[in-house]
Order: structure tokens, then C-alpha cells, then sequence
């Protein structure tokens, strides 16, 4: 290395370069020459925005500066031709040495890349640092080592990394990673750990890493396959690039003193992983590929392998979006004259069938039978048999020693008959124990199986016994089935308090002040307190609860004294059942009732004596019914699933029929520590309407295959499926056991059905993504097919005229905060009841799929949303700066014909809105060729969680009300009077200007006023004797007239607008 001054020239990255691999892309690096020293950048394959970040060194004589202010530096892009040597010009660059700065003072610059030649063909821009610097030393590598070529994420991860090269990242980008990366620096320390090591010695690499963070130095290593780093936005270009920091991080020296990152083991190999941390769990090296968060086609022929029984036509049945997977099922029934035991007369007998490495087992029976039945169904997947023969056993259980052999029926798998549905099921047969030796010796007993091969069609699929989840035992063995779940049936139950007579308080020397709290299982709600004191109180306020079928609850009515601000009394009680309660389908007015209130702590036991001595007792005015003209949404309005209302007889015919083929999953993380190493036990679960389903767990498996088909009834085509892949943490295990743990989200995908064709098959993989505290995490890819199938074309034409809800919802709308809570109440109610079938749908499932905090605040949902609303006004602010450009005369052409096009709509106004309906005719049929091709997932960049700031994720994930401390509190505090402080300028600043328009004939500015209407009066005249045809004409040529004609001071109604008073000044 040597320390002479240094030119440094900085190649950051490039724009829309013109592609040249005949693919419609390129490879592209750079090559800069300065006083004869070349020295090109590395080559970014298949990129035309490629991000390069690496610095180059020239030498560079101080001495002879004003000589070299003379010179430039030429700055080439070339494209490298592969498979055969050589190069295609891209765009060069010129830049005068007069224009360099020393160290400190350079900036980040575009420029335009210009050609070489009349005839060459060149576009994009090229960012680029410059400046001397006499403190950098030069890290050239005597000869560029050629680039190496592109690898996917999965093969990066696989290799290990050992370049040296420049330090991809500036200072400046290093401080501005510094604070995003503090959880990230903690997870590198494990990372780079070879093999298993004492837990001390992970320790100290972690609090190593934590203090080198405190100092602000930031230690280059390679990006973690499936994060996404949180990167600040200063370059607006840089954070275009979705791979910019993985991309040169790859190329960074590995920090003094780490372990030689080693590569990820195979998918499903048995071999031991570095330990884990159960909360941290271990990430992959690898680049960041921008295409692992975008939908992919999976190009499959579902259906196409199932049998056909029709030639020349293909089958379609209950699995045709699936593919096929065979199953040995073994169905054990009953077995019959067993011999008995030599001592108690009886036996404990269970059937173990054995298939190669694989056994399964029923249950024993301790009744001591000779006739036992079972009727259980064993599956052993096709592709794991390693056998030629089934073996059934027959045993019989002992208390001590081993168990006795019974019997034993062999079968020889070429003989096994095939199944398909909708055959019926194949009949079971009894079939005469032989000796368990394997002499060929009848022995007493005979068992009746039934043995076939299927598929996962079959009705036995989803109870039988499966042989990868062998393992599983207890509980467990019922949480990894497959099963189907129906959402319990909602109404609202409204209570409208009318009135109340005869409230006496204990204390009868005052008047009551008295409200009315009313009960149902966990839901409580209360009326405002009487205005005046009364013993005859009048409210006439209407409580809404949420309740389910069948009813458990009952109604609890309690009218209650505020005797003090701290201390309620309660007056009397009522509890009433809900089958009592109308039903009411439309507005239809309820029938009210008055009911006996029992006094409170006397006679409110049906066996109470003193219930007789009452004679006297309050009453209380109710009109009680339950709403059937409503939807129950138990989610969110935006992605909603079901609009029906909750009475049947509401319901109209179904338009259309759901089918979705849930495959599988590939490249899933570790969720969990299993054995010392990282395994993932995935199930997906889908939600569309009602029903619920579930798909049954694979057992330690990074990229699981269910090939599971589910078909749901549409009856509005924009509604919304939802499919959540969690990690099963209840297996039976002793930590699952306790009840304490949670199963863990892996991720979501959304679907909205308007966007599907009809009669189409979508085969995609989608990302699954989830934001954690330290960022945003890619977990995997969901791997579904996706069919919409109307029935009437009709029918849907008459949905889009239709309101999206019940007309119930119109005609008596809830409030927000109404709606807000009984969405609360309805997700807790579908909850619970889900979480008592077998297997429980369990409830962190249930609110992940009905994103339950989706109403909670959120400093990266305000910025998306504040984004998004810019996006949408981004097209009319173009508007504006296009007719800008036009007044001013910049592009003098498009000026002409727009004057032209102003005389022909002035004089024929009726063909104004004939023209703008068929301009936007043709825009749809133009745009119809780039139409989506798939359906859209959840976007990175659009819910600005690539961006996040750390401390804002941390406040997104806390609990509410918040478990943080006061000083952080505080600060978030502030940090968010601050925020509402700039919208409420904004809010002011608009209230102002509707203000001054008010003022023009309010008289608050009497000279304004008079001048104003003044000039009404003048304009009414000319606009009376002129044609408006004319005034317009005039107008419209007044307001695009040429610059030369233009001032640059505000126009006169500008002036006089802003002079016009407002209510500001009013405010304290």
C-alpha cells in the first residue's frame, strides 16, 4: 500500500441503460481513464440499474495540477459479451479536472451519458463521485479479477465468502446504517460461528458486536439471505435499488477476529446445525435478489396427471389443482376369536402395521376383550416406501415384560388393488392370522382390514394416521390433521333503554343519579347518567352487543345510582335469556316491554324466601331484538371476505365458485430449536367467508408439500381470501404441553378475487413476508393455485351495481367507534369458539388472519398512507406542471396545438365530454396489453417497510397500553406532538383560505368588500352584453399568453386574495 495523494474516483451506480444482450438487458461496468491509468469497476450481470458503489484510485501529482486542469477524466460504460470475449459500448462521460474537489467537499452527481459516434446508440445516467484525497490508501488489485457470475440467493448462501475487495460503502452510508443495523450486528456475531461452540464464547462475540455498534463503527459482512436491511433514503436512486446494500456488502473483508461464515446445509439434511437462539434465529449470507419478493409464475400442468377415464378429454374432479400423491392406506376394523391369556382369560390386543422402517400403531384396549375394534386408517406416503411387503401384527399388551405376538397377516404391495374417487370405498375383508415366525402356520384369530393405494382425494386422507408424523404422540397426534372449520353464526343483539319507573336509592333523603349498565359474557356497556334526578328516569339510548349461536349468555340488566365518583350502587337486576328476543330482518319497528327488576341482594335467588315479602319493585321500559339485516364483520372493511347478513333468508344465490390448490412452501426459516438444530413443523390455513380450513402439519420441514384443494361459494366477487402458513408448536412436546407456547406466524398472503379472470388457473409462488422488531423478514414463498369460476355473468354485472353491504348498514349505520368495537368483540367470540374444536384453530391464528391490530397507530402506516395519497395526487400535479410549461411557451409546438385545441372546445363545447369519455375508452384498450398477468401481493415499497426506522418498529410492536418506559414514552411523545403539529398547520392554512373567500361579502375588510363588489357588478354587465363564447376565448388566450408578456410578480387577484382577512387572528 503506499500513502501518495490519490485522485478517487467514486462509480455509484447507473439509470436506464440501453440493453445490449439481446434480452432486453445488460452487464454492465465501468472503465475510467485519467492521464493514461485505466481501471474499470466489476461487471453487474443482467442489470440496466446497476449499482457498482466502489471506489477507483488514480495517482495524482499536486505539483503539477495547473498542467492537469487541462485534462478529463473519461468515465466509460461498457456491456460485457458472454459467452464470447469482448465488450459493447454503452455511454461515456467526460468531466474537466478543473472540477474536482478535495476530500470533504464531494457531492453525489448524475450525468448524462453522451455518445461516442453520430450513429451510436446511448441513453441513461451515470452517478459519480469525485475528489483528491491524501488520507485514502490504494486498495487496487493489480489485475480486476473478471466478474463471476450471477448466482440466485439459494446458491449464494451455499458458498463461502472470501473476496477482497474495495470497501463497497462510503462513510457517509456508514453512519447512516449505523443505528438500522443494531439488531443486525447482534444476529452476525452467531452467524459466523463454525459449527457448535460454548455458549460463552457466542457471548462474548455478541456483546463485542454490541460495543462496536455503541462506537459507531459499522463492520462490513455478508447481508442475510431473506432481511431486508432498513436503509435511509438520501439517494432517492440508491433506494430504488432494492439489492445495492447486499450487493456490495458481499464484497466486504470479514471483520478481525470472526469465524469463516460456512455454507447452509441442505434442505432436510440430518447433520448438525450451529445452535440457535430461540428468540434469534440464525440468518443465511447471501445476496439480495429484488425478484425474491415478487409473485412467480410456477408454470404446472395441475390435473393433467390425474386419471382420466374419458380419452381425449381431461379429467376435472375435486383435485385437479393439485398435483398427485399416492398413499398406502391400511384401515384396521375389528378382529375376532383371538386366543386368551393363560391367566386372566382375556387379552389387551392393539394391531401394530409395519411397512419397511415405518410402524404404526392403534390402541390397546384394557377391557379385556377378545373382540376388539379399532377402525383407524394408517397412510404411508408413496415416495418413502422402501419395502415390498405390509406387514399387520396383532399383539397383545403386557403390564411387565414384552408384548405377545398373536398373529400376523403379510400383504405383497404388486398385489394392492388402486383407488380413485368418487369410486366407492373399497370393502374390508377378514383375512386368518398366521404365525408371527413366518412358518406359514394358522393360528387362531382372524382380523378384517381393507388395503389400497390412493390419493389424496381419498376420504380416509384427512383422519388417517400419517407415517411422516410419527413422532407425534399425546395431544398432538389430533393438532396435525387436516380439518375444516365453520365460524360460529353472529347476530347483533341491540337493547334500546327506554325508560326506567320507580328507582329507589338506599338512601332516600336524595335523588338518584341513575344509569343503566347492561351485560353479555365479557361485554359491557353502559347509558349516560339520567340528566335530571329522578326516581322515573328516561334514557332512550341504544347498547349493540355481539352474540353467537347457539346462545350461552344471558342478557344481565342492572340499573345502578352514582352515589359517588368512585362508589355505584346497584339498584335492581334482571337476567334474560336471548331466545326470548325478537328477531327482526329490516327496519320494521320492535314491540318494548316492561320487566321487573329484582332488588339487589335480596330475592335474586328463585329459592329465596324474602322474594315473597317484596310487593313493591322497580321496572324498567326495554325494546330488545336481535338483527339479522346486518353483516357481522369480524374483519377488517378493506379486505373483507363475506358480506352477507347473518339471516339466511336474506341470502341470494351464489355467483360464482372459489377453488384454491394450496402446493406448498419452499425455503422456509427455522422457527424453532428441535435436536439442536433449526427445523420448522409448517401448516397453512386459509379464510374465505365463513369457513375455515386447515391443512394438516409436516413435520420438520423446510419446504413442506400439502397439495391439499379446498372450494369455497362466492356471493360477491370483490371480497378477499386470506392464507396464513404458521409453525405448529403443539406436538405433544413437554414445552408445548404447559400451554405457555404460541404457534408462530410465518407469513400472509391476500388475494382479492375481482382481480382474477374467470375460468382461469393461477399457478404462482408468493413471498411470504413478516415485519419484525428488526425489520422486514422474508420467510419462505407459498407455493397455491388459484381457480374463480362464475356461474352468470349476470349476476356478477349485477353485484358492481349493488351496494358492497347489507342495506341495513345505510339505512341505520353504526358509528366508528362502534363499529371498531363490535369488530373487537365479534373477532373474540369467533376466537374462543374456534379455539374449542379438535384440533383448536387456536387464537393468535385467528387474529393474525383477522388483523386484529390493524386499527392501532402506527408511525409506518401514516407515512404509506401519507405516500400513497401523494402517489394518487402526483398525476394532477403533473397536470399542472405540463400547463405550466405550456403558458410558458417551453416546448412552442406542443403550445400551438394546445391553442388550437382550446379555439375548437370553445367553439364546439359539446364535444367536450364526448372527447374525454372516448380518450379514456382508448387509454383502457391501450392499457389492456400491460394488464396485470397475476394476482398483486403485498408491496415492500408501498407499505414503507424497506425503509422503516428501527425505534419506529419498536413502537408498532408494542403492547397497548404501552409496556415501554417514561423517557421513551416521552419521546415518542414529542415526537409525535411534532408531527400533528405540521398537519395542523396545513389544516389551519387551509381553514384560512376558505376564511378569505367568506370575507369577500362579510364586510370584515369594508374596502375589500366594496371593490369586490364592484367589480361584480362591472362583470355582470360585460358578461350580459358580450358573448360568453367571446369572454371565454379571451380568458383562456389571456392565461396562456407568451413569457414576454408575463411578469414574474403575483398576479392581481393573487394580491388581493392574500390581503383578504381571516379568522386567524381570532385564535388564542
Amino acid at each position: 500500500m503506499r500513502n501518495t495523494t490519490k485522485l478517487v474516483v467514486h462509480v455509484v451506480d447507473a439509470q436506464n441503460l440501453m440493453p445490449r444482450d439481446g434480452q432486453g438487458s445488460a452487464s454492465p461496468f465501468v472503465e475510467v481513464d485519467f492521464l493514461n491509468q485505466l481501471s474499470k469497476t466489476r461487471t453487474v450481470p443482467k442489470s440496466l440499474n446497476p449499482v457498482w458503489n466502489q471506489k477507483l484510485y488514480f495517482d495524482y501529482d499536486h505539483k503539477v495540477r495547473n498542467h492537469h486542469n487541462n485534462h478529463h477524466i473519461e468515465v466509460s460504460v461498457y456491456h460485457e459479451r458472454r459467452p464470447l470475449p469482448g465488450r459493447s459500448f454503452l455511454g461515456r462521460v467526460k468531466i474537466s479536472f478543473s472540477n474536482i474537489v478535495q476530500e470533504g467537499d464531494q457531492v453525489y452527481q448524475r450525468f448524462t451519458l453522451e455518445k461516442k459516434s453520430v450513429l451510436a446508440s446511448v441513453k441513461g445516467e451515470i452517478g459519480l463521485k469525485f475528489y483528491i484525497s491524501s488520507s485514502e490508501q490504494d486498495q487496487r488489485s493489480p489485475h480486476p479479477s473478471p466478474s463471476r457470475p450471477y448466482t440466485s440467493p439459494t446458491q449464494a448462501s451455499s458458498s463461502v465468502i472470501e473476496e477482497d475487495i474495495t470497501d463497497s460503502e462510503t462513510e457517509d452510508s456508514r453512519e447512516s446504517f449505523a443505528s438500522a443495523e443494531q439488531e443486525d450486528l447482534a444476529d452476525s456475531a452467531s452467524e459466523r460461528v463454525e459449527g457448535k461452540q460454548e455458549e460463552s464464547e457466542e457471548a462474548e462475540q455478541v456483546q463485542e458486536a454490541v460495543q462496536t455498534l455503541h462506537r459507531q463503527e459499522v463492520l462490513p459482512r455478508p447481508a442475510p439471505m431473506h432481511s431486508i436491511r432498513l436503509r435511509s433514503r438520501e439517494n432517492p436512486q440508491e433506494a430504488n435499488n432494492l439489492h445495492s446494500r447486499g450487493a456490495n456488502q458481499r464484497h466486504s473483508q470479514q471483520p478481525h477476529g470472526a469465524n469463516q461464515l460456512h455454507s447452509q446445509q441442505p434442505r432436510g439434511a440430518n447433520q448438525p446445525q450451529p445452535p440457535h437462539n430461540a428468540n434469534n434465529l440464525q440468518s443465511y449470507g447471501g445476496d439480495i435478489d429484488p425478484d425474491d419478493f415478487k409473485v412467480k409464475d410456477m408454470n404446472l400442468e395441475l390435473g393433467e396427471r390425474w386419471p382420466n377415464t374419458n380419452v381425449g378429454e381431461r379429467f376435472t374432479g375435486t383435485y385437479d389443482l393439485v398435483e398427485q400423491m399416492f398413499y398406502l392406506y391400511v384401515r384396521v376394523v375389528r378382529a375376532k376369536e383371538l386366543p386368551p391369556g393363560l391367566i386372566t382369560g382375556g387379552c389387551d390386543p392393539y394391531v401394530e402395521v409395519k411397512l419397511g422402517n415405518y410402524k404404526g400403531r392403534t390402541k390397546h384396549f384394557d377391557r379385556k376383550t377378545t373382540l376388539p375394534e379399532w377402525n383407524q386408517v394408517f397412510a404411508f406416503t408413496k415416495e418413502r416406501i422402501h419395502s415390498s411387503v405390509l406387514e399387520v401384527f396383532v399383539k397383545d399388551k403386557e403390564t411387565l415384560g414384552r408384548d405377545d405376538f398373536l398373529g400376523k397377516v403379510v400383504f405383497d404391495l404388486n398385489e394392492i388393488p388402486t383407488r380413485v374417487p368418487p369410486n366407492s370405498p373399497l370393502a374390508p375383508q377378514w383375512y386368518r392370522l398366521e404365525d408371527w415366525r413366518g412358518e406359514g402356520k394358522i393360528v387362531r384369530g382372524e382380523i378384517m382390514l381393507a388395503v389400497w393405494m390412493g390419493t389424496q382425494a381419498d376420504e380416509a386422507f384427512p383422519e388417517a394416521w400419517h407415517a411422516d408424523s410419527a413422532s407425534v404422540h399425546g395431544e398432538g397426534v389430533f393438532n396435525v390433521r387436516s380439518k375444516v372449520y365453520v365460524s360460529p353464526k353472529l347476530w347483533y343483539l341491540r337493547v334500546n333503554v327506554i325508560e326506567a319507573q320507580d328507582m329507589i336509592p338506599s338512601d332516600r333523603n336524595r335523588l338518584p343519579d341513575v344509569f343503566v349498565k347492561a351485560n353479555v359474557g365479557m361485554q359491557t356497556l353502559k347509558t349516560k347518567i339520567c340528566p335530571v334526578k329522578t326516581t322515573n328516569p328516561l334514557w332512550n339510548e341504544d347498547l349493540v352487543f355481539v352474540v353467537a349461536e347457539p346462545f350461552e349468555e344471558q342478557l344481565v340488566i342492572s340499573v345502578e345510582d352514582r352515589v359517588h365518583t368512585s362508589k355505584d350502587e346497584v339498584i335492581g337486576k334482571i337476567s334474560l335469556p336471548m331466545n326470548m328476543f325478537e328477531k327482526r330482518l329490516d327496519h320494521r319497528p320492535v314491540h318494548s316491554r316492561w320487566f321487573n327488576l329484582d332488588k339487589y341482594g335480596t330475592g335474586v335467588l328463585e329459592g329465596d324466601p324474602r322474594r315473597k315479602e317484596h310487593k313493591f319493585s322497580s321496572r324498567i321500559h326495554l325494546r330488545i331484538c336481535l338483527e339479522g339485516g346486518y353483516h357481522v364483520m369480524d374483519e377488517s372493511t378493506m379486505y373483507i371476505s363475506d358480506t352477507r347478513p347473518t339471516a339466511r333468508q336474506l341470502w341470494k344465490q351464489p355467483v360464482g365458485m372459489l377453488e384454491i390448490g394450496i402446493l406448498g412452501a419452499k425455503g422456509l426459516v427455522p422457527m424453532k430449536l428441535k435436536d439442536g438444530r433449526g427445523s420448522t413443523d409448517a401448516y397453512c390455513v386459509a379464510k374465505y367467508g365463513q369457513k375455515w380450513v386447515r391443512t394438516r402439519t409436516i413435520l420438520d420441514s423446510l419446504s413442506p408439500r400439502w397439495n391439499e384443494q379446498y372450494t369455497w361459494e362466492v356471493y360477491d366477487p370483490c371480497t378477499v381470501v386470506t392464507l396464513g402458513v404458521f409453525d405448529n408448536c403443539h406436538l405433544g412436546s413437554a414445552q408445548s404441553s404447559n400451554g405457555a407456547s404460541r404457534d408462530a406466524r410465518i407469513g400472509k398472503v391476500r388475494i382479492r378475487l375481482s382481480t382474477l379472470e374467470a375460468h382461469k388457473i393461477y399457478t404462482h409462488s408468493f413471498p411470504l413476508l413478516v415485519l419484525q422488531p428488526h425489520g422486514l423478514k422474508k420467510t419462505g414463498d407459498l407455493q397455491i393455485s388459484v381457480r374463480f369460476t362464475t356461474l352468470s355473468l349476470t349476476n356478477i354485472i349485477y353485484n358492481y351495481s349493488h351496494p358492497l353491504l347489507p342495506k341495513m348498514h345505510y339505512l341505520f349505520p353504526f358509528t366508528v367507534n362502534q363499529v371498531d368495537g363490535l369488530r373487537y368483540q365479534a373477532m373474540n367470540i369467533v376466537a374462543t369458539r374456534l379455539g374449542r374444536a379438535e384440533p383448536p384453530l387456536r387464537k393468535e391464528v385467528v387474529e393474525y388472519m383477522l388483523d386484529v391490530d390493524s386499527h392501532l397507530w402506527s408511525m409506518r402506516r401514516s407515512k404509506a398512507n401519507f405516500f400513497r395519497i401523494m402517489s394518487l395526487l402526483s398525476g394532477y400535479f403533473l397536470v399542472g406542471k405540463w400547463i405550466e410549461d405550456i403558458c410558458n411557451w417551453r416546448y412552442p409546438v406542443t403550445s400551438v396545438l394546445v391553442h388550437i385545441l382550446f379555439f375548437i372546445m370553445v367553439m364546439y363545447p359539446e364535444l367536450i365530454l364526448p372527447t374525454m369519455f372516448l380518450y379514456m375508452f382508448f387509454i383502457g384498450l391501450w392499457n389492456f396489453k400491460s394488464r396485470p398477468r397475476h394476482p398483486p401481493h403485498m408491496d415492500m415499497k408501498l407499505s414503507w417497510a424497506e425503509a422503516v426506522n428501527p425505534d419506529e418498529l419498536d413502537e408498532e410492536f408494542d403492547t397497548f397500553p404501552t409496556s415501554r418506559s417514561q423517557d421513551l414514552v416521552r419521546l415518542r411523545y414529542d415526537r409525535l406532538r411534532s408531527v400533528a403539529g405540521r398537519i395542523q398547520t396545513v389544516v389551519g392554512d387551509i381553514a384560512a383560505q376558505g376564511e378569505r373567500v367568506q370575507s369577500l361579502l362579510s364586510w370584515r375588510d369594508p374596502r375589500a368588500t366594496s371593490l369586490f363588489i364592484l367589480f361584480c357588478l362591472a362583470a355582470s354587465v360585460v358578461l350580459y352584453a358580450m358573448p360568453f363564447k367571446a369572454i371565454t376565448l379571451a380568458g383562456g388566450l389571456y392565461y396562456l399568453r407568451h413569457p414576454k408578456f408575463r411578469s414574474k410578480l403575483p398576479s392581481l387577484p393573487s394580491n388581493f386574495f392574500k390581503r383578504l382577512p381571516s379568522r386567524i387572528d381570532s385564535l388564542l
